[in-house]
């Protein structure tokens, strides 16, 4: 069992809720093969949707371009929603600075210092040119 594996099975598990503020599994469908892939992510919730961040260098994230439906395991429950790609880089900035106020920990692996839980507006640009952020709405 790979540690994806296992994150998976304790997001599924009665044990979720050690996790499940801050992870969920997100399921996207490939473009080109049609197979289905599940994977932990973190994940903040602000304005109504979910906001999930990937590195451009993984290729899970391309599957959602244009816009696609993505399952869900979220607190223990399977959901839909439709999750939309976000690369510009002002967005991914913008989106990046939200992210380390709602989850500041994730600052120092990232290389960004956080002064009085606000991003240090220097290190952000530098780091959000390696970043994708996916924004999901859930559907009802």
């Amino acid at each position: 069992m790979n540690g994806n594996d296992f994150m998976a099975w304790v997001l599924r598990s009665p044990f979720h809720g050690m996790l499940s503020g801050g992870m969920m599994l997100v399921t996207v469908t490939g473009r080109k093969t049609s197979k289905a892939y599940t994977l932990p992510v973190e994940y903040v919730q602000e304005d109504g949707s979910l906001w999930v961040m990937s590195k451009r260098n993984r290729r899970w994230w391309r599957n959602l371009e244009g816009e696609a439906t993505v399952g869900l395991v979220l607190r223990r429950k399977s959901l839909q929603g439709v999750g939309r790609l976000h690369t510009d880089p002002s967005v991914v900035q913008s989106r990046l600075a939200a992210y380390l106020r709602h989850m500041p920990m994730s600052a120092k692996a990232l290389g960004v210092r956080m002064e009085n839980k606000i991003p240090n507006p220097e290190d952000l640009a530098p780091v959000a040119s390696d970043l994708v952020f996916i924004q999901i709405e859930l559907l009802k």
